[in-house]
């Protein structure tokens, strides 16, 4: 693997204490040697899209967080599931960012999914609903290992905010050690 894959996050949820947050914490110290992982420039405060606002101008928010995702070798996005699928905030943000045209910013961009959620099923159907999305926005997705964690407060201190399951951690780093393996297959070589 080359060295300084720059990798940013992005937490579905809003919600600070959320145990996505507290995993999309953790991705730093589980990224392979050679990948920095830092979190993206929020989205809490973009408008809900309207076509009406976009005709005026997208908003600056808006376009550094397309900046950033441009500028990042790969984009990991941690989130919940809300009512079976990707909560409102993260797709309002996809909504906006999928308006910047020049470059767009998923466009051949690579990206890894992980869930977490109190529920057995780990968010698996707010990824397929963002797989979906974002496969049409030609984004370019790393399909396994996949990470869903179900039962999310078990593995979790929520006081210290910390990802405290082992085998939890050894997935992930698995995952993102396989994630800079499909960066450097996809990026283009110059």
């Amino acid at each position: 693997m080359a060295a300084n894959l720059h990798v940013i996050s992005i937490c579905g949820s809003l919600r600070k204490g959320s145990f996505n947050a507290i995993v999309q914490r953790a991705l730093p110290g589980l990224a392979p040697e050679g990948m920095s992982i830092t979190p993206a420039p929020p989205y809490d405060k973009f408008p809900v899209y309207n076509f009406d606002i976009q005709a005026q101008g997208i908003p600056a928010d808006v376009i550094t967080l397309g900046n950033a995702i441009l500028a990042a070798d790969g984009v990991v996005i941690v989130s919940a599931e809300y009512n079976f699928s990707i909560p409102g905030g993260l797709k309002n943000a996809i909504d906006w960012l999928s308006r910047i045209k020049e470059p767009l910013p998923f466009s051949n961009k690579p990206f890894a999914i992980q869930s977490a959620t109190s529920g057995p099923v780990g968010g698996a159907r707010m990824q397929y609903d963002l797989r979906k999305v974002l496969y049409g926005l030609d984004a370019l997705i790393l399909n396994k290992p996949e990470i869903f964690i179900g039962n999310a407060k078990s593995k979790v201190d929520e006081q210290k905010g910390e990802l405290t399951d082992e085998t939890t951690k050894d997935f992930i780093r698995k995952q993102l050690a396989n994630f800079a393996k499909f960066i450097e297959q996809v990026r283009p070589k110059g």
